[in-house]
Parts: C-alpha cells; sequence; structure tokens
C-alpha cells in the first residue's frame, strides 16, 4: 500500500510562519490494524501502514501574494461546517498572507456555468461569527458534475488551491477533479475535507460534526425514555442518523444510558418470531412496562429498502423508522394489548445545530492542517486523524472501503452490556 502523499512540485519558498515547530514529510504516524477489524478489511494486506504526518512545512510551494484558494461544501449539512470554513480563512490570512479566498455556492453547482451561482468573497470580516451558525454559509448540493467543467471553471477562475469539504461521494468527485488537473499539467491542489456525522470514513478516527451528533442524539433518547414511562406499555422509538454504519445509535446509547434495544446496519435482526424483535417487545413490556428502542436509519432494509438511488448514486433508503412504527402498532393491535407508542426522528434537528466546543476545536485544527498541506502543495490527499495525530492520506485509500462497527469491538460489546439485548436471530 502506497501512503505517499502526491505533490505539485518542490516547495522552494520560505514559509512566512515564525512560531511552533515545522513538521518533515519523513515524519509518519504508524496504524496499528489489529484492533479494528472493520477498518483491516478495506486495506491491502496486512502490513504495518504509516501515513504522513500533517503540520506546516519549512519550505511552501505556493506564493502568498500570488495565490488564490476555493472552498466548497458538498452533500447534506452537519455542524461544524462553518467552524472549518472560518478557520481555513483564518489561516490562510493571517499564517501565510492569502488574501483572494473564494467560497463556491451550493455544492459543485457552483462551478458550471448554467446554473449562474456567485462566488462569495471570504473575508475575515464575513467569517467573523459564522461558527455560532448550524448549516454552511455557502449552502450545498448532491449529485455529479462533469470534471472538465469543474476544472475549466478553477481555471477561469485562477484558482490554485481548491478545499473540498464532504463525505465519500465528495471524496470520488475530488480525485477526479485531481487526476483531471493531473492531466492538464495544472498547479493546482485538491484537498479533501472529512465531514460527515456518521464517522464512516475508513481509515480516519473521526470526522467533525459526529461528537455534536452523538450529544444531540442523547437528548432524544432521554425524551423517549420520559415518553415511555408516562403511559401504560409505553414506547419510545428514536431513529437516528447511520446510513451504512451505526456509530450514532451506538454511541448515544452509551451516552445516555436509557435505550433497551439498538438496531444498526451492521447486526441484521428479525422482526417476525419467536426470537424477533416483535417477541422481544412483548417480553419487555410484560416485565418492565416501558421500552426504549433506538434505529440507525439503514438498519433493516430487508423490511423497506427501495430499489433506487439519490442525485449522488447512494441508494435511497426506505424509512425504517415509520416502518417499525407502523409494525409495531399493527402487531400490538391484533395482539390487542395496549401500546402507547412514541416516534421520534430528530435527523434534520441534528444536522443543522452548530457544532459543540469539541467538534468546534477539532474543526480548527483541521482548518489550519489542510491550509499547511495546500501551501506545500500537496494534492489528491484528504487532511484527518490517526490516533489523535492529525495525518495526510491519498484519497485513493480513503474511498476504498467504508468504516463500520466492529460487532466483535469494544464499542458494540458496550452497547450490548448495557442495554441486555438479545440476538435477534435463532
Amino acid at each position: 500500500m502506497n501512503m505517499a502523499i502526491e505533490s505539485l512540485g518542490e516547495p522552494r519558498i520560505d514559509s512566512p510562519l515564525t512560531v511552533g515547530r515545522f513538521v518533515e514529510d519523513s515524519e509518519a504516524v504508524l496504524l496499528d490494524l489489529s484492533p479494528d477489524l472493520a477498518q483491516r478489511d478495506c486495506l491491502e494486506g496486512r502490513e504495518p501502514v504509516s501515513f504522513v504526518k500533517a503540520g506546516p512545512r519549512r519550505k511552501i510551494f505556493f506564493d502568498s501574494s500570488k495565490t488564490k484558494a476555493a472552498l466548497v461544501t458538498c452533500g447534506g449539512l452537519c455542524p461544524g461546517l462553518n467552524n472549518f470554513i472560518r478557520a481555513a480563512v483564518l489561516a490562510l490570512r493571517y499564517s501565510y498572507g492569502v488574501t483572494n479566498v473564494v467560497g463556491i455556492r451550493y455544492g459543485l453547482q457552483g462551478f458550471i456555468p448554467r446554473f449562474r451561482h456567485p462566488v462569495v468573497e471570504l473575508t475575515p470580516e464575513l467569517v467573523n461569527d459564522i461558527d455560532l451558525q448550524g448549516g454552511t454559509i455557502l449552502a450545498s448540493s448532491r449529485g455529479p458534475q462533469d470534471v472538465q467543467e469543474i476544472v475549466d471553471a478553477l481555471v477561469r477562475m485562477n484558482v490554485s488551491i481548491l478545499f473540498m469539504i464532504g463525505g465519500d461521494g465528495t471524496f470520488r468527485a475530488a480525485a477526479r477533479i485531481a487526476d483531471e488537473v493531473h492531466s492538464r499539467e495544472l498547479k493546482i491542489s485538491v484537498l479533501g475535507i472529512p465531514k460527515t456525522i456518521d464517522n464512516d470514513i475508513v481509515l480516519l478516527s473521526r470526522s467533525f460534526g459526529f461528537n455534536t451528533a452523538v450529544s444531540m442524539a442523547t437528548l432524544a433518547i432521554a425524551s423517549a425514555h420520559v415518553e415511555a414511562l408516562g403511559a401504560p406499555n409505553g414506547v419510545g422509538l428514536v431513529k437516528l442518523m447511520g446510513r451504512h454504519s451505526g456509530f450514532i445509535a451506538a454511541s448515544a446509547a452509551l451516552a445516555k444510558r436509557d435505550a433497551n434495544l439498538v438496531l444498526i446496519p451492521e447486526a441484521d435482526f428479525d422482526v417476525e418470531g419467536p426470537h424477533g424483535l416483535l417477541a422481544w417487545l412483548e417480553r419487555r413490556l410484560e416485565a418492565r412496562q416501558h421500552a426504549v428502542v433506538v434505529v440507525a436509519e439503514g438498519a433493516g432494509q430487508k423490511y423497506c429498502g427501495v430499489d433506487e438511488t439519490d442525485e449522488s448514486g447512494n441508494r435511497r433508503l426506505g424509512d425504517i423508522g415509520v416502518w417499525l412504527k407502523e409494525r409495531m402498532a399493527s402487531h400490538f393491535r391484533q395482539q390487542g394489548i395496549e401500546l402507547n407508542l412514541k416516534y421520534i426522528d430528530p435527523s434534520y434537528i441534528i444536522r443543522s445545530v452548530p457544532a459543540d466546543t469539541e467538534d468546534s476545536v477539532f474543526c480548527g485544527f483541521l482548518g489550519q492542517h489542510a491550509v499547511h498541506a495546500a501551501m506545500a502543495g500537496k494534492t489528491n490527499a484528504v487532511v484527518g486523524t490517526c490516533h489523535d495525530e492529525f495525518v495526510y492520506i491519498p484519497i485513493s485509500e480513503v474511498i476504498k472501503g467504508r468504516k463500520q462497527v466492529d460487532l466483535d469491538g469494544r464499542l458494540w460489546r458496550s452497547v450490548l452490556e448495557v442495554t441486555g439485548q438479545p440476538r435477534l436471530k435463532p
């Protein structure tokens, strides 16, 4: 596996930074594959893997006085987008003296002439307080756009650095843009910034927005618990985000230990039969008269999945929350058993809130390290963390797989211990 980071050329300009310690390209962070089967299976081979350590370089590639940078936010909203934008703009201006920074409106649509979306001049004054707002001041969109048109736009705007903030689909687009830039022999740095609430980007310890999402999700679980206790045979059903990975559901269940059953995409379950969910729920209500069930949006798709894809080419999910709500209500009605079910779906509230303190700090570091990488001429890479160290990883490696909850790992074992839930399969 090649973890070398592409460069636009030899950095020959002295860095303007006067504080801190410079990092050499030879410095590396070792990834220990042994404890995480979910990540290990996404890799080729079993040899030790090390990542290039992030940080300021002694020599940089771009002349700050002649450099123009662009930022674009893609995909769904996520707490922390504005925090990263602010951090990157301030680092460009005050650390390196780059005064020409623009924001691309409405995701990749913003590059395409027919959409006629104007760019935004990103100044320190404009971004001063945006970290207090949820969402992104640049707005976003889903779906692919023509790569050649995107690179044409970069050339027309004389952009030297492009920060693409998004998840798996965004990184795939970034890789294609970087390849097109390389084929045209252009000197444009393309960097991916990990943004996904689900925390499912392989090889990276975390992505911003996840901690905020877990904090908000615990409030929903607490509310479901109160509702469940407020009526005979009360059930609080909470649907949380997690298309392919159940990290939010599992982590929130541990943070607020009121959940009695957690359903995630990685763990198959049956609804019917003596070992299924409905039989478990009957036993639970008979014994305790209340229950809290947490389900990730990607769980149980064998029951409610649809044969469609969204604008980004991802499989469109059926609504497992609504499906379970209706199936539970129908089952208990047929059994003649009273059921007081409250259904909570806080997804859009969670996506739209400002980042919490921990995510805010994390976004600040991401912004700094992304700017360090770009000014040094690094390209076709993702900025992220491994073992609490910021590193640079080739985009090609990050898009090989998806991080998922290890059913034999500490996180899921802890969930099973806390909830006491059985395996809902014969």
